[in-house]
């Protein structure tokens, strides 16, 4: 694997403003192969790529410490690259460093993300995608297949394919799924404060606000789970979407 470019761009604080501290790491990995991104406190942004190879900045900031105190660490490994968040243990407020992580994911790249406090957003992906966050939304939308999981934020996908088990989960918050039209899949999905729509024909059991819903959609298949406690469920069909 190439890396092509890793520089890191310091800026001093003036009158009281955050100090910022930005990352940037490019290249190639292959498809089939995955780029996976661990953040603590911050958003996590993936888009599509321009070209062949992977790009990511890491915006740093922070009002009560210099942010270089948390780093960026790239990994390497036969799957692919991890960049992970890697704060200073002896630094004691080092938590309180926000990271924004964007990420250009080329196509048939499989993209996996995480943090504890922020959005993760991935937008018209080409491959296999994963978000997972604690307080924060979720937003995914790829051809491939994608799960999603947070507890305190809500869940929209749109998925492309569904070929092994998909997973959607929160507590507090909605989760709104599109799946190709003709999907196949066996669909369990649960509130116990919120209601259930669907596009397809399945029994909705439970009455309101607690319900549940499941049932064999198309010719059945892989299990698709969704699961929240405060929150509403829609599965829909997405026209654009052809690929099971």
């Amino acid at each position: 694997m190439h890396i092509a470019l890793v520089s890191v761009l310091l800026t001093a604080p003036l009158f009281g403003a955050a100090t910022t501290d930005t990352f940037h790491w490019s290249g190639n990995v292959p498809a089939g192969q995955e780029i996976e991104i661990r953040g603590i406190n911050g958003n996590i942004h993936a888009q599509p790529a321009s070209g062949g190879s992977v790009d990511v900045v890491a915006y740093k900031s922070g009002r009560a410490i210099d942010p270089s105190t948390v780093g960026v660490k790239v990994v390497e490994h036969d799957g692919g690259v991890t960049i992970l968040a890697v704060p200073d243990v002896s630094a004691p407020a080092a938590g309180d460093v926000n990271i924004d992580f964007t990420v250009s994911v080329p196509a048939g790249v499989r993209f996996v993300a995480r943090t504890v406090n922020g959005l993760v957003e991935a937008k018209s992906l080409d491959a296999d995608t994963e978000a997972h966050t604690v307080n924060g939304d979720v937003v995914l939308s790829t051809t491939g297949a994608a799960q999603g999981e947070t507890v305190n934020g809500s869940i929209t996908a749109s998925v492309g394919k569904i070929t092994s088990p998909l997973n959607f989960t929160t507590v507090n918050g909605a989760i709104s799924l599109e799946v190709p039209r003709g999907a196949s899949a066996h669909i369990r999905a649960r509130t116990k404060n919120g209601p259930i729509q669907t596009d397809f024909k399945l029994p909705v059991h439970g009455q309101f606000p607690a319900q549940h819903a499941e049932g064999v959609i198309g010719c059945g298949g892989p299990e698709l789970h969704l699961a929240t406690v405060n929150g509403s469920i829609s599965v829909r069909r997405n026209k654009r979407f052809t690929k099971l």
